[in-house]
């Protein structure tokens, strides 16, 4: 692909969003400029070839696709700050930013400029993220173009955007979630003997190996459960023990007050 890509906003995950997009083959690195006012942080991402700047309208001016990746209470001050430099036979805008609609995005841009919402995780960086689109009206060229890029970077699924913040939840805090049963499980590992390199190792090749079982074979979790669940075995007495301990609820319960945070 050659479309010079611009992200604006140098944090965690649009540094990570640069360094899946190297790691795939999808952009070369000088395809790639990004942009924080303090570059000084940059320093990692600009020695693998990427352009850095604190200017966006430059970034803007040097980009086809611009991915807007700052917090959303900077939005629109950024938006407003380069919108002068978009063209609408050339620019595509795909925002990240969490609970800013494609509507207010457009009232800023103007209706012209195709804009496509996207909410990836911090996976992206290992080319393994979730990552759900929404759109309003968006050529099918542009689109097309968008999705095929999340894609390189892990999967992807098209959304209507009222479930954009759902996503968010379920796919990017979704992250965190993950990680935090993996170190639980680290911790009961190294209860019951494992060292602490051991037990990282074995939680957490369990957890991708359970989630590529429901991924390739398409399979409902319980029926993957049943198979390791036998009378009386030692499965079954933790998955019990746990219940009653309020796994299952915990977890529903975190999932919603994250959603309901928003």
């Amino acid at each position: 692909m050659n479309k010079k890509i611009a992200i604006i906003g140098g944090g965690n995950l649009g540094v990570a969003i640069a360094e899946g997009l190297i790691k795939s083959g999808f952009s070369l690195p000088e395809h790639i400029i990004i942009t924080k006012r303090n570059i000084k942080t940059l320093t990692d991402i600009e020695s693998k070839g990427v352009l850095v700047t604190s200017d966006n309208n430059e970034a803007v001016r040097y980009a086809d696709l611009v991915i807007l990746a700052v917090k959303p209470f900077q939005i629109k001050e950024v938006v407003l700050g380069f919108k002068d430099e978009l063209q609408s036979t050339r620019h595509t805008l795909v925002s990240v930013v969490t609970g800013v609609l494609i509507k207010d995005m457009r009232e800023w841009v103007g209706n012209d400029i195709p804009v496509v919402r996207a909410m990836p995780n911090t996976a992206i960086a290992i080319q393994e993220s979730m990552t759900c689109l929404s759109s309003h009206n968006t050529p099918q060229e542009q689109l097309d173009y968008v999705h095929d890029l999340f894609s390189q970077l892990g999967r992807v699924a098209l959304i209507e955007e009222k479930l954009m913040d759902a996503s968010t939840v379920l796919g990017a805090c979704g992250i965190a979630f993950a990680l935090r049963y993996i170190r639980a499980s680290i911790q009961g590992g190294i209860e019951i003997g494992f060292d602490a390199k051991t037990a990282t190792l074995i939680a957490a090749q369990t957890v991708n190996g359970a989630a590529e079982l429901l991924i390739q074979k398409g399979t409902h979790p319980e029926a993957e459960i049943d198979k390791v669940t036998t009378p009386r075995g030692c499965t079954i007495a933790g998955l019990n023990e746990m219940e009653h301990r309020g796994f299952s609820s915990s977890l529903i319960r975190g999932i919603k007050a994250s959603y309901e945070s928003i």
